[in-house]
């Protein structure tokens, strides 16, 4: 298997551009892998949807609606989503046949993308806890540790509750991230070799070697984005984190889905309903408030 491509440029140098499209099969086959070897892992565990009870005593001062994700946080989410996978069918389907123009919808999505998460961070910074999300101490290694020794005996305890962000949602997002910023930087910059209404292509702003690493750390983004966005879609399909799916489309979670899921002492709620207009948005009925931190 070949990890990129080469060509000869009019100089007669072997120059890089691109990752092979072995890498592309490999990461469907690796998405495959991990969704039915986690369906299956799931199952030889013997792990069921039903949450834990909840008692009366808990739920005192628990409104019926937690707001988990504001209407600004859900635009952001699914304008983002629909632009990752416009750029990823873009990318890998002209490489199976399909010919289309796939260059003007590739760079036009790939703006969105971007001005969609430099939106994101304005907003987690200037409006939201943003480190409640990136934190990275001694307390998330442990939850980690304690999630791993979970995950490979039966016998290890069931990891504490989590606050607002569980562990594995934490991880997730910081890989995210790192491939996303990958991707958008190189491409950002290769945009500049491509006509847009913008500007004329500048195809000599760097040497063909720039270029070409240029391509491959694009091209690693991509086929990893196609195996990262395969495991979500998965596990925002699964029957026990469907919940996870319906709040980022309504909003909020029951009193019952927080309660048996969430740690109240790390995501602490208050009933807000004699403050009007202090909800998330997606509350019609009762104004809730919800600290968006861990503490």
């Amino acid at each position: 298997m070949e990890l990129w491509r080469t060509a000869a440029n009019p100089w007669g140098q072997d120059v890089l551009i691109g990752v092979s499209w072995d890498l592309m099969w490999l990461a469907l086959i690796g998405a495959v892998v991990f969704t039915v070897g986690h369906a299956v892992w799931f199952k030889v565990r013997g792990f069921t949807k039903e949450e834990t009870a909840v008692e009366p005593a808990q739920a005192a001062g628990v409104p019926e609606r937690v707001v988990r994700h504001t209407l600004a946080a859900r635009l952001f989410h699914w304008t983002m989503a629909a632009s990752m996978l416009v750029l990823l069918v873009t990318a890998f389907v002209p490489v199976i046949g399909i010919q289309f123009p796939w260059v003007t919808i590739h760079w036009i999505a790939g703006v969105v993308l971007i001005l969609t998460i430099v939106y994101h961070v304005i907003h987690s910074i200037g409006w939201q806890d943003f480190w409640s999300m990136m934190s990275m101490g001694a307390k998330d290694a442990r939850e980690g540790i304690a999630h791993l020794k979970h995950v490979l005996s039966s016998n290890a305890p069931e990891p504490e509750k989590p606050g607002k962000y569980p562990f594995d949602h934490r991880m997730y997002h910081h890989a995210i991230v790192v491939v996303s910023l990958a991707a958008m930087i190189t491409g950002g910059l290769m945009m500049l070799r491509v006509q847009t209404p913008f500007w004329a292509p500048n195809t000599y702003l760097f040497e063909d070697s720039t270029w070409g690493v240029m391509y491959v750390i694009h091209g690693l983004s991509g086929v990893s984005l196609i195996t990262m966005v395969a495991a979500h879609i998965y596990f925002a399909l699964r029957p026990d984190k469907r919940w996870f799916t319906w709040a980022m489309i309504r909003g909020w979670v029951d009193r019952d889905q927080y309660l048996a899921h969430f740690d109240t002492t790390k995501w602490s709620v208050t009933d807000g309903s004699e403050a009007p207009g202090a909800g998330g948005g997606a509350i019609a009925d009762a104004a809730v408030s919800a600290r968006r931190e861990d503490d």
